[in-house]
């Protein structure tokens, strides 16, 4: 079994980059482009190459937390698991980020703000369906029955 640190940075890898393929495939749905490293990279900055390596590394991070934190408390199917948790990112994403970068609470600043935040919501699901297939099997004996 590989240790617990490569698990989580390849389950957290591999979520955000199934989630940044549904967000760079969202144009071709109809909805608004959501390339949210170039949005990190012009609040911070930097080039937007780095703005993209932030995206990848916090969704990394926020992995961690979903396998040290919510995965061992919730006792489900690892996909639903990582569905119910992806919606914490989500909430934090529309209400502090969104905000802080200038669009506003749930999106309301942008130009489509139902359509900006379904693909988050869509996006974000993705990545917590990935992160719970990813991480669940790994980390399903290390679960603590309450």
């Amino acid at each position: 079994m590989q240790n617990k640190t490569t698990t989580i940075l390849k389950a957290g890898l591999l979520a955000t980059f199934f989630m940044t393929i549904a967000m760079l495939a969202a144009p071709m749905m109809g909805m608004p482009k959501m390339l949210i490293g170039n949005m990190l990279a012009h609040f911070m900055g930097i080039p937007v190459a780095l703005g993209w390596v932030a995206h990848f590394m916090i969704g990394t991070l926020i992995a961690g937390n979903y396998v040290l934190l919510f995965s061992r408390r919730f006792h489900l199917n690892p996909a639903l698991n990582g569905a119910l948790f992806s919606l914490i990112p989500f909430l934090m994403a529309q209400l502090v980020v969104m905000p802080m970068m200038g669009a506003g609470l749930f999106s309301s600043h942008t130009t489509a703000p139902i359509a900006m935040v379904m693909g988050s919501f869509i996006g974000h699901i993705i990545y917590g369906i990935t992160l719970g297939l990813a991480a669940g099997a790994s980390f399903a004996k290390d679960t603590v029955k309450p």
